[in-house]
C-alpha cells in the first residue's frame, strides 16, 4: 500500500519557522520526484518546491511572482526542500513565515514526471498525493 504522510504542521507566530516532514512507503521513493504543495483557504493548490529523485536539482516557485526557478544550491529563500532517500523521507524547511503562508501543506511523489513537471502540473496518474498538514501563521 502506497503511503505519503505529511506532518509537522501547527500554529506558528509570524517570523517563525517550521519543518515539515513527508514519510513515504509502498513505492520506490528514491526513483520518484518529490514535491511540496499548499492550498490556502479559497485558493487553488499550488506547487512550492520539488526535488529530483537523487536530490541534486530543486525547483522552486517564486511565491510573489508566480514563476518557477531551478536551483542547485541552498540559495537564500524562505522555503527549502530536501530529502533523505535512505529514510524514505522528505522535508520542507519554512522560515520567516507570514500569515499568507497559512494553508494545508501536501507532499506528492511521481516516478514519471521530473521535478519541474511535478511542481507545475502535480503528480501524473502514476504519482501520489499525500495527506496534508495544516500550517497556521498567526499572532
Amino acid at each position: 500500500e502506497v503511503q505519503l504522510q505529511a506532518s509537522g504542521g501547527g500554529l506558528v507566530l509570524p517570523g517563525g519557522s517550521l519543518r515539515l516532514s513527508c514519510a513515504a512507503s509502498g513505492f520506490r521513493f528514491g526513483d520518484s520526484a518529490l514535491g511540496w504543495f499548499r492550498q490556502a483557504p479559497g485558493k487553488e493548490r499550488e506547487g512550492i518546491g520539488c526535488i529530483s529523485p537523487g536530490g541534486s536539482v530543486t525547483y522552486y516557485k517564486d511565491l510573489l511572482e508566480g514563476r518557477f526557478t531551478v536551483s542547485r544550491d541552498n540559495a537564500d529563500r524562505r522555503f527549502n526542500v530536501s530529502r533523505d532517500n535512505a529514510a524514505d523521507a522528505a522535508y520542507l524547511q519554512m522560515d520567516n513565515l507570514k500569515p499568507e503562508d497559512t494553508a494545508v501543506y501536501y507532499c506528492a511523489a511521481d516516478p514519471q514526471r521530473i521535478s519541474s513537471e511535478l511542481c507545475e502540473r502535480g503528480p501524473s496518474g502514476l504519482g501520489f498525493w499525500g495527506q496534508g498538514t495544516l500550517v497556521t501563521v498567526s499572532s
